[in-house]
């Protein structure tokens, strides 16, 4: 299997360069919408003067740096955002790549929860070590040890997020149980029509109608999604290595993802997209 020969070989082992190419384009596509979306819902008036955001900048920063951060931000914005078009169009690459994690890193000093913003940086950063990112939209396909150290990196990265997340919701008994996934479905199904933000969430209705209550068949058949999504968690990193099982593993990651995304779309899509593009790094 590519992925032991290259770390017996100190990561002298051959491999396309084009799957990092790939996860290049991957990644600055996902960059590129996660900024652009940034400008809605209020993005782009985050530090206007007076603002509860600007107070909370002053508060955690200080004044001096608040207001280094609230002077750049919108030119930043608009600047990352042109990054990380040029890095998924391959101009530029490397420059794009320093201009579009800076970028992401700004968010860090804002956001509340800024999981998503630490698994764009993290996975951002296998693409440094890459000694060829490609130009523009082609990809190459001869063998080589340029990229063979960033796509063990990626390989690395997904696997962990994928066990961690797995033994996270192992030793949840809520999760384990069903009744967190339940109680979600439940409170959504009858608060939706409230949300400021509908679009957020996109519970298909057919679940919604038949697994939206908290009553015990509900709450077993949550269990039942949760036992198999832990399994799923623990079963891709592998399955995705081997290549007769590469286009089973690739089909459920999706799918497994794709109902993740309806859960919080605008929340998840960062990851989901991200997670899914580090598939191509696991073949060789």
């Amino acid at each position: 299997m590519w992925f032991f020969d290259a770390l017996t070989s100190g990561f002298q082992h051959p491999t396309d360069p084009g799957r990092i190419q790939w996860f290049r384009i991957v990644f600055g596509s996902v960059c590129t919408l996660r900024f652009a979306l940034a400008f809605g819902q209020g993005g782009w008036d985050r530090f206007t003067p007076g603002s509860l955001s600007a107070h909370l900048a002053e508060q955690r920063l200080g004044p001096d740096r608040a207001r280094l951060l609230i002077t750049v931000y919108r030119p930043a914005l608009i600047a990352r955002t042109a990054a990380a078009l040029a890095l998924a169009s391959g101009i530029a690459s490397r420059l794009a790549l320093l201009l579009v994690l800076a970028g992401a890193a700004m968010e860090l000093l804002y956001l509340k929860s800024p999981n998503a913003v630490r698994f764009t940086l993290l996975t951002g950063a296998c693409l440094l070590p890459a000694g060829n990112l490609g130009h523009g939209l082609h990809v190459e396909h001869d063998l080589s040890t340029a990229n063979t150290w960033a796509q063990c990196l990626l390989v690395l990265i997904a696997t962990d997020i994928y066990w961690n997340s797995a033994w996270q919701k192992i030793r949840s008994p809520q999760f384990r149980s069903g009744l967190y996934l339940a109680q979600w479905v439940h409170v959504y199904t009858q608060v939706r029509d409230k949300l400021p933000y509908r679009r957020q969430y996109a519970i298909p209705g057919l679940v919604r109608q038949h697994a939206g209550n908290l009553t015990a068949r509900d709450v077993h058949l949550w269990r039942a999604v949760a036992v198999t999504v832990i399994t799923a968690e623990f079963a891709l990193p592998p399955a995705l290595l081997i290549p007769q099982t590469t286009p089973y593993a690739i089909a459920v990651g999706i799918g497994m993802h794709a109902a993740f995304t309806c859960l919080k779309p605008r929340q998840l899509l960062t990851f989901s997209g991200l997670t899914i593009g580090t598939y191509v790094a696991f073949a060789a």
